[in-house]
């Protein structure tokens, strides 16, 4: 059966049956390949239990789990807070197995301790980004129909705005709230017999239209990633000590800094703010030996490795975006290591397509994971010579169910998960990236959705029309630029832009605001109507050439000038020579 799931769902253990009630028709799933002995998981399974718990039976309890800025954690203690939060959740909050939890936090401990309650007492948990504003929150509280949240007090404001009619309970830490029910609560919780076909995590992603997709993921997958890509491509030890930048609502960052380390044994730093700039000091600091972040933090740093004793560091992953090969290449002359790089999807849960560091070609993203298979495809779904650009096509163990979403169709096709990445298969099977095939802008490790920002843009008395593009850029990759047609009497000038970028701010998460901003007299269009917005990107990426040029030709016209001085200086001075006595 080349590993497909068939058959019926396992009998779920959730009282709240709306996950499993909201799962695509099964005709519109992947294939999913859990023949390998890894993936042979049995039918009841808690990765809580697995990813936490087992470690107290390995005799890992007293282990550092979780090191924060604020407090240090081992296994054991972390479990006993588990057990407690999870005693809150159903003892004073009516909480039953299958309900929705939304988190919301910066990377700490009470974020993580939070995320195994919900899924140790069978809930489904919904983390979203620290960023995102009352708009954004309400439209996932109410697609997700989430009864219960647990938030950072810093951070509560922006969530009690939201539109929200089935959030019930609302409870925050680090005002003292969740911490004095925790007090009082038991240290002791049976965790809930879940299917390992139970929903337990729900993880947001916006698609191209700005409008959420949830992404709706087994028990058994949050395992699968750990016994796929972090066993047979990272390959970490209980020894390591794994540090980073990405917020545990990505799931790249959920992996990377909470259940790869957990499965071994290891353990965790987290960062509430981890920018480039300050994260070699953490390494440093800490003995890290694990590091996940971006290909343009890997940049700063890069520069920064002669100030800071990176020498602890063994392996570290670049995912998020694209790594160019000059990254790469700046990177292991400044530290000796070999980037990991890596594509992974919310939709897959995580990284799917790598290299371990004795297979890396330099520019390539890798082969596909052991348990993964790869192909490139044409619109039609057939596989294109190697060497041609085409449509990245994926199975695995992991797979794309959207929650009650008809894109379900778009992504999923004939039993292939579409990721919406243009790559090339060269002759010896290793995949290339070449672009993003969809209006998606993946900017400093971020997918922003262009729609979305021109919705937001839009509320702006003075846009007539606008439409959002990736624009090349040197630092980011790629940024996001909005070219604006303004309103009759509106002065389109420095002003206005300003104006405009502070209203999206206001709007949407502060991070997918528009970095550039350019007016003009009229959009193209087809003659239907609608937006080119691939004319406007070519556009971005000619002015981004241009202006590469301009400053090519002024470093030339500078060094001319410098040499034109330094001659008349030396004419000068051996005039002087000749005229001494």
């Amino acid at each position: 059966m080349d590993g497909m799931i068939t058959g019926q769902l396992a009998p779920s253990a959730h009282v709240d049956s709306f996950a499993r009630d909201n799962l695509p028709p099964r005709e519109q799933w992947p294939v999913f390949r859990l023949d390998r002995p890894e993936f042979r998981y049995p039918a009841r399974l808690n990765c809580a239990v697995e990813l936490l718990d087992r470690n107290l039976e390995r005799g890992r309890g007293d282990h550092p789990a979780l090191v924060t800025p604020a407090e240090t954690l081992t296994y054991r203690q972390l479990a006993e807070r588990v057990n407690r939060i999870a005693n809150v959740l159903v003892r004073q909050f009516g909480f039953v197995p299958g309900n929705r939890v939304l988190l919301r936090s910066a990377n700490n401990a009470w974020m993580v301790a939070a995320y195994f309650a919900v899924l140790k007492a069978g809930g489904v948990v919904v983390a979203t980004m620290p960023l995102l504003r009352a708009k954004e929150l309400g439209q996932m509280l109410r697609k997700a129909r989430i009864s219960h949240a647990l938030c950072d007090a810093r951070l509560a404001e922006e969530l009690r705005k939201a539109e929200a009619p089935d959030l019930t309970h609302l409870v925050t830490w680090g005002d003292g709230e969740l911490e004095a029910m925790c007090d009082a609560a038991s240290p002791d919780f049976a965790a809930c017999d879940t299917a390992a076909d139970d929903v337990c995590l729900i993880g947001f992603t916006s698609g191209s239209t700005g409008e959420p997709k949830g992404t709706m993921h087994f028990h058994r997958d949050l395992l699968a990633i750990c016994d796929g890509y972090s066993a047979q491509v990272l390959r970490p030890e209980p020894t390591d000590v794994f540090i980073g930048s990405p917020p545990l609502a990505f799931t790249f960052g959920l992996g990377g800094l909470v259940l790869f380390p957990f499965r071994v044994g290891a353990t965790a730093v987290l960062l509430e703010r981890a920018p480039p700039e300050e994260l070699p000091a953490a390494i440093a600091r800490h003995r890290a030996t694990v590091c996940f972040t971006a290909p343009t933090a890997y940049r700063v740093m890069a520069g920064l490795a002669a100030q800071h004793d990176l020498s602890s560091l063994r392996k570290c992953v670049s995912a998020g975006e694209t790594l160019p090969k000059p990254v790469f290449d700046a990177w292991q002359q400044a530290t000796g290591l070999k980037l990991m790089d890596g594509i992974g999807a919310t939709e897959m849960l995580h990284i799917f397509i790598a290299a371990r560091e004795d297979q890396i070609r330099p520019g390539a993203t890798g082969l596909p994971v052991p348990g993964y298979v790869a192909k490139v495809v044409d619109e039609e779904g057939r596989e294109v010579p190697r060497g041609t650009p085409g449509r990245l096509a994926v199975q695995g163990p992991t797979g794309c169910r959207y929650l009650a979403d008809p894109r379900q169709a778009n992504y999923v096709q004939d039993g292939w998960n579409i990721t919406g990445d243009t790559y090339l298969q060269d002759a010896d099977g290793y995949f290339w990236y070449q672009a993003r095939n969809d209006d998606m802008i993946i900017s400093a490790g971020y997918n922003i959705a262009g729609p979305e920002v021109e919705v937001a843009l839009l509320t702006h008395p003075a846009v007539q029309e606008c439409a959002v593009v990736a624009a090349p850029d040197a630092e980011r990759g790629m940024v996001v630029r909005a070219y604006v047609v303004p309103r009759p009497g509106q002065l389109p000038d420095a002003a206005l832009a300003k104006a405009l970028q502070e209203h999206v701010k206001r709007e949407i998460a502060p991070y997918k605001y528009p970095r550039s901003v350019v007016f003009v007299d009229a959009l193209p269009k087809t003659e239907t109507g609608k937006i080119q917005r691939f004319a406007l990107r070519r556009q971005a990426q000619e002015e981004e050439a241009r202006r590469q040029a301009q400053e090519e030709e002024a470093r030339r016209q500078a060094q001319e000038e410098e040499a034109r001085r330094q001659a008349q200086e030396e004419a000068q001075r051996r005039a002087g020579e000749g005229s001494r006595p």
